[in-house]
């Protein structure tokens, strides 16, 4: 494991509480290190704070999401709803604030690895008229372009097709994307459902696969109506 925090308190306690159960840590206090161990041995896991002294942490995971998903777990000072939504559709697993619980925070480190390694290889591929995913591979195509999308658009899709066009209620659909602690920010799924209709509906004020069911959740059909 991978931890990046400048704050040698901070670092040197989450070094003994991870090895304490049993967590191989390498620690650094900067984004240059952070980036240059994360090259040299790929951890399982990172948890990464985003006010570090040379590159800005939101900088650090954009570079690492470039060559690997690996879970990350941003452990950071800033409480702002913005800075959590850039961290988080960037490619974090997860966002905890400062000062935080050593309990709760690994609690998030074991619910983001297990979701690293079950959520997207136990979902099968879906395939309808107008996109392709395949979540094994994680790849997408719409229209015979390969489309992007990001960690947490891939686990929101994950739980919408595992669901095969059955209704997923807005509270499964933010813990599965974000976490066991969220469930009420439904604000989170209207912007990233617009996203991506954005990006594979051929309409997406006219949404034919990605529907919203008012005050209940979302589906994934296969066939839409038009």
């Amino acid at each position: 494991m991978l931890v990046v925090d400048d704050d040698p308190t901070i670092l040197r306690t989450l070094r003994i509480n991870l090895r304490a159960r049993n967590y191989e840590v390498e620690a650094v206090t900067n984004g240059r290190d952070a980036l240059s161990a994360f090259m040299e041995a790929p951890p399982d896991l990172v948890v990464l704070d985003l006010g570090l002294p040379d590159v800005d942490g939101v900088e650090v995971l954009r570079r690492m999401r470039r060559i690997s998903r690996v879970p990350v777990v941003v452990l950071s000072a800033r409480q702002d709803s913005d800075d959590k939504v850039e961290a988080l559709d960037e490619g974090a697993d997860d966002y905890v604030t400062k000062p935080f619980g050593m309990d709760e925070l690994m609690a998030r480190i074991r619910a983001a690895i297990r979701r690293g390694g079950e959520a997207l290889a136990s979902t099968p591929p879906f395939s309808c008229d107008d996109f392709t995913l395949d979540f094994d591979e994680r790849t997408c195509e719409a229209s015979g372009s390969i489309v992007h999308l990001t960690p947490t658009e891939w686990r929101l899709l994950a739980e919408l097709a595992r669901h095969d066009g059955r209704i997923v209620p807005h509270e499964n659909l933010l813990k599965a994307a974000w976490g066991p602690t969220y469930g009420r920010e439904s604000n989170y799924l209207r912007v990233y459902v617009s996203q991506l209709r954005r990006k594979l509906e051929p309409d997406s004020s006219r949404p034919r696969h990605l529907l919203t069911e008012p005050g209940l959740g979302y589906r994934l059909v296969r066939r839409g109506h038009d």
